[in-house]
């Protein structure tokens, strides 16, 4: 899983990321990152994207994902994109997790999008 993090401030987030983290690698899950946004966003501080190979196996992995977690006394906030299997989007507040199938990840770009990218500075 490729990891761009500095640490969790909170014992709570550490171990929902390993969660999450190790309920993707179960059932194979296709390039998982996970991205530290908490100087990008005031709404949750990790952001977790996987593919799945078919809209059941998105949906399968979304599942085992909420069902870790639920094992462990956390429920998701909210679940989105479910019933479709094309992207499913499971909140956990500080952390999101975003499983897609590869059109939609390529498409959208989740990565690019919440990547910090440091400022070149021009040369004169």
């Amino acid at each position: 899983m490729t990891t761009e993090i500095i640490a969790p401030e909170t014992a709570e987030e550490a171990d929902l990321l390993a969660i999450a983290q190790q309920a993707l690698e179960d059932l194979k899950a296709v390039e998982p990152v996970v991205l530290d946004v908490r100087e990008l966003s005031s709404v949750m501080d990790w952001l977790i994207v996987a593919s799945g190979t078919s809209s059941r196996h998105v949906k399968s992995l979304a599942d085992n994902v909420m069902m870790k977690a639920k094992e462990q006394g956390v429920r998701p906030l909210g679940v989105e994109g479910e019933r479709v299997g094309e992207w499913v989007l499971v909140d956990f507040g500080d952390v999101v997790v975003h499983v897609m199938q590869p059109t939609a990840r390529s498409f959208y770009d989740l990565e690019r999008l919440w990547s910090v990218q440091a400022a070149q500075p021009e040369s004169s």
